[in-house]
């Protein structure tokens, strides 16, 4: 069985007007009342008749850094996985890195220099 897509990530320099942007085209319901004002689409709220779909998460990066949108495989491994990925001719753009509890993330870009995301959530 292949590592599943778990999570969306859209990013740039506005997270606010990015957040009003996606979740009035959308009709997302974003919360980012969290310390990292991190604006979170969750699973249960953008499904399908069928029940599927995933969350995410929609946010401002820091000044100079290039937006985003990414989507993130669930992986036993971040560290493993992103050493994996540079095996293959990939770039390490961040991690692992510890982002709440038990959750663990990493990005890399791929040959071609798309980011790509990978996390290792809470049991």
């Amino acid at each position: 069985m292949g590592a599943p897509i778990v999570h969306f990530e859209i990013a740039g320099k506005d997270g606010a007007a990015l957040t009003t942007f996606y979740a009035e085209l959308f009709g997302w319901n974003v919360n980012a009342d969290n310390p990292m004002n991190y604006g979170i689409v969750e699973r249960t709220d953008n499904v399908n008749a069928d029940g599927i779909g995933i969350g995410g998460g929609i946010s401002g990066l820091p000044e100079g850094t290039p937006g985003y949108i990414t989507v993130y495989a669930e992986v036993p491994d971040v560290e493993a996985a992103l050493q994996k990925a540079e095996g293959l001719g990939a770039t390490r753009l961040m991690g692992p890195e510890q982002v709440a509890e038990g959750v663990q993330i990493g990005m890399f870009a791929d040959p071609e220099g798309r980011p790509f995301g990978v996390i290792k959530a809470a049991s």
